[in-house]
């Protein structure tokens, strides 16, 4: 074990440089056998199904843009329904409002012609009253002097 630790370096020397350059030739090499080959093949499908992922790729991006088109549209839809849903309402609690306003008006009227004939009543039945007193006041006293 003692052996090895001596070799064991925590720095980079010359060999770094040969590492680099081997990982290069590898890619080199890479490319042209296997990566280049494969790159053909998939072209040549690409070519051979005439370009029909390209028209799916198309329609897809068509179907979204449908669908944040429809999407605005049924925004706009429901903000314009909840726009005369409020519409009506407010016109609702106006109607409301102004009946109310009548029947209160109304009913103080009546209020008002109530009293004055309970004012009137009350008039005539202390005129009575008082007609009525003043004769029995002659009565007595016509029987006070006689007697």
């Amino acid at each position: 074990m003692l052996a090895f630790a001596e070799t064991i370096q925590l720095f980079p020397d010359g060999t770094l440089f040969i590492h680099v350059g081997l990982i290069l030739i590898m890619i080199w090499v890479l490319n042209r056998t296997l990566y280049r080959p494969i790159n053909k093949v998939i072209e040549a499908r690409e070519k051979s199904k005439g370009g029909h992922s390209s028209e799916a790729v198309g329609i897809l991006s068509d179907v979204q843009e449908k669908e944040g088109r429809y999407n605005r549209e049924m925004l706009e839809a429901r903000s314009e329904g909840y726009g005369l849903i409020e519409k009506e309402q407010n016109a609702a609690v106006s109607e409301r409002e102004s009946k109310l306003a009548k029947a209160k008006a109304e009913v103080a009227e009546k209020m008002e012609s109530g009293k004055a004939e309970i004012q009137k009543q009350t008039e005539e039945a202390q005129l009575a009253i008082r007609t009525d007193a003043e004769k029995i006041a002659d009565s007595i006293a016509a029987s006070i002097l006689k007697g």
